[in-house]
This record gives C-alpha cells, structure tokens and sequence, in this order.
C-alpha cells in the first residue's frame, strides 16, 4: 500500500507525479528545485531553499534528514559541486546517507540545481 505526501511548503509538483510516496517504512521523495531562486545567482540560497522543501516533505512524513538514506543530486554545472557540498552537508550533522552527485545538461525551470531523497522510518 502507498500514500501520497502532499505539504503546502514545498512547491506544488509541476506534471504528473508526488512531492513523495510512502510505501511502507520507506519514502520516495521527487526531486526538489527552488524555481523561484531560479534567475538568482545566488546558489548557496537555492541549494538551502530545495533542502528545506526536502525537509518540509519529510517533517509532513513524520521523518527528518536523518531518515535520509539515499540521495541524488543533480548539478547544471559540476564546478558548483563544492558550493553545493558545503549546503548540503550543513544538514547533515553525522552518519551522512548515500549519495550521487551528477551534471546534467538541464533542469525543470532552469535551475541549477535539483535534489531527490529516500528516506525510512
């Protein structure tokens, strides 16, 4: 059995799918963009706003980023990776999950940057 996780805050998917799924102990969570950062140079500001949408779907779970297990990040320009890195890991006190980290050579909106989870109870 799966439910849909649905919160206010976190942006309001933009085609056919869920902010997330639990099916079972374990979520999915689609991956997250902060569009309304999307024109701003200011990436540290984008990479922390898609972290608290993250953290948003997972309060709404009843989780946290410490539920985190697996994440994937995906990147407009790796030369942002140690930018990203430091944002990222701020929400990461200890046991960090896994991870992957690529470029692609574009993202919904045109951000630079988008990040999806799993995470379990």
């Amino acid at each position: 059995m799966k439910q849909i996780i649905f919160t206010e805050n976190a942006p309001a998917p933009i085609g056919p799918y869920s902010q997330a799924v639990l099916a079972g102990n374990t979520l999915y969570v689609s991956g997250q963009i902060a569009a309304e950062l999307a024109n701003s140079s200011d990436l540290k500001a984008e990479a922390k706003k898609v972290m608290e949408n993250l953290g948003n779907i997972l309060s709404e779970a009843g989780m946290s980023y410490e539920n985190i297990v697996k994440s994937s990040i995906f990147l407009k320009n790796m030369d942002d990776f140690a930018l990203i890195n430091e944002v990222y890991g701020s929400f990461f006190t200890s046991l960090p999950p896994a991870r992957e980290t690529v470029q692609v050579a574009r993202l919904p909106k045109d951000v630079n940057v988008e990040i999806s989870v799993i995470a379990v109870k």
